[in-house]
C-alpha cells in the first residue's frame, strides 16, 4: 500500500517518506488527501481548541 505525505516546507506531495519528518505530515492513504493535509490539520485545531474549551 503506497503511503503519501505532505511537505509542509515545500507544499508538494510525496510518495512514501521523502522529506525529514519534521517537515512532513502524514502518512495519508490517497495522494487527495495529503493534497488537503494543511486544512486536516487546521479542522484538528479548532476541533482540539473547542475541546479544551468545553472542558474548562
Amino acid at each position: 500500500m503506497t503511503e503519501w505525505w505532505y511537505n509542509n516546507k515545500t507544499g508538494v506531495v510525496e510518495e512514501g517518506p521523502q522529506s525529514l519528518g519534521a517537515d512532513r505530515d502524514g502518512p495519508y492513504s490517497s495522494k487527495e488527501e495529503a493534497t488537503r493535509a494543511p486544512q486536516i490539520a487546521q479542522e484538528r485545531s479548532r476541533r482540539w481548541a473547542a475541546d479544551d474549551a468545553a472542558g474548562d
